[in-house]
């Protein structure tokens, strides 16, 4: 089943140039519908008062890091199928290896293009 374009995408990240950037990407991509959280706290709130087609969210970020929060997100029965991609600056295996058994659809390694985050976005949630 395609996505929506109208579809509600929550951007975690304690960096607000980042979360600029990756608004500037999806809007490329025809997303307008963008949320933003600033640590994993916050976006597990979020999370639970509202329905987000797709998280994208930091690896790194106090105090409840992406990692933590995709723990959250996958032990939570209302939020586990929630598809999540994780974005870092670190491509380092161990991460992957985790971030992978805790369950992230996807994982983007900074710094990327449209070209990138349209393709990561497919592959978790079919064409748009």
């Amino acid at each position: 089943m395609a996505v929506q374009k109208a579809t509600p995408i929550l951007v975690v990240d304690d960096y607000t140039t980042m979360v600029r950037i990756i608004r500037n990407l999806l809007k490329q991509l025809g997303f307008e519908n963008v949320e933003e959280a600033s640590d994993g706290q916050a976006a597990l709130g979020k999370l639970r008062m509202k329905s987000y087609g797709l998280v994208i969210s930091d690896w790194n970020m106090e105090p409840m890091t992406g990692y933590e929060l995709l723990q959250q997100v996958r032990a939570d029965d209302k939020l586990k199928r929630t598809p999540f991609i994780m974005v870092t600056a670190k491509s380092r295996t161990e991460n992957v290896i985790a971030a992978k058994k805790a369950g992230v659809n996807t994982y983007i390694v900074k710094p990327f293009t449209a070209q990138t985050l349209k393709a990561k976005m497919t592959a978790v949630l079919g064409e748009f």
